[in-house]
């Protein structure tokens, strides 16, 4: 028995300080979560466990209460909490509402007709072009110039070469006959032998440019040239029957077959004016391609 004042048994003392702390702490995180204001936990992410607190046992006849926390809300899936977008109704539409401007058969195949009608024009004019101002072909219906051209041949002719410089010696060229349409004959060819100014001459079967012995390797054999009397259009005084001299503005020509040529030994020098171009390529036979 205690004979002293009125003391308090262990039992009755009240909770401690760190009892009360932590029950407080516990009410207050119920609270705020159940007022909605905790920030939401991230799906992917777990919530992060808070490590528990000390705490001291609570004495079985202490009047405090504590009321356990609620349990973590879990977000549900993303899928879940995406809102569905209404889809607008689709409207029919009518084939016929569409006009898409295309042709009709008819239409496609006059378009087609005047396309090719174009092209061929065309190409039509740009042949006239080219034959008239730039190049032409011949084909060869004599053998007045073997063995350099033979019968059926075929050549392309520039007719802007004399337009650019003057005739030269050896050119091949194409002119007009002299005596005209000759069976159905209207342009010639020959090789040029003498230039403006000069006198050709023939002697021993060779040819001679003012008494200068002329070259011809283009020639079967060198002494295959025939005289001849002094054909028209010749200038000057000089009588022999064998040479002439050439005028301004005239050329000489003989072709290379010269015993089967008709040329200005027979007909005289050829005006420039007359001359339509320069051969230059052979085109056929195949075998036979190549330059002039």
């Amino acid at each position: 028995m205690n004979q002293g004042g009125p003391t308090e048994s262990p039992d009755q003392s009240s909770d401690s300080p760190i009892e009360d702390g932590w029950a407080d702490d516990i009410l207050a995180r119920a609270k705020e979560r159940a007022a909605g204001t905790e920030p939401e936990v991230p799906e992917t992410t777990p919530p992060a466990e808070v490590p528990a607190a000390p705490v001291a046992p609570l004495n079985p006849e202490s009047s405090s209460e504590v009321s356990p926390p609620p349990p973590t809300p879990t977000m549900p899936p993303a899928a879940a909490t995406t809102p569905s977008v209404p889809q607008p109704p689709r409207s029919v539409v009518e084939e016929e509402d569409f006009d898409l401007g295309l042709p009709g058969a008819f239409a496609t195949t006059v378009r087609g007709v005047l396309e090719w009608v174009g092209v061929i024009a065309g190409a039509f004019v740009v042949a006239l072009v080219v034959k008239t101002f730039l190049f032409q072909a011949y084909y060869i219906p004599s053998p007045s110039m073997e063995a350099t051209l033979e019968i059926s041949d075929r050549i392309m002719v520039n007719k802007l070469s004399y337009q650019l410089h003057d005739v030269n010696r050896g050119d091949i060229i194409v002119f007009k006959n002299p005596e005209g349409a000759s069976g159905g004959i209207e342009d010639l060819i020959k090789r040029v032998v003498g230039l403006p100014g000069e006198t050709v001459q023939v002697q021993g079967g060779r040819v001679y440019i003012d008494e200068s012995l002329l070259l011809e390797p283009y020639l079967a054999a060198q002494d295959i040239t025939g005289s001849f009397r002094k054909p028209p259009g010749c200038v000057g005084s000089n009588d022999a029957p064998d040479q002439c001299t050439v005028a301004d503005g005239y050329v000489f020509v003989m072709g290379d077959n010269r015993p089967n040529s008709k040329d200005s030994r027979i007909f005289g020098p050829i005006p420039v004016d007359s001359i339509e171009g320069r051969a230059f390529l052979r085109v056929w036979p195949l075998g036979r391609f190549g330059r002039l």
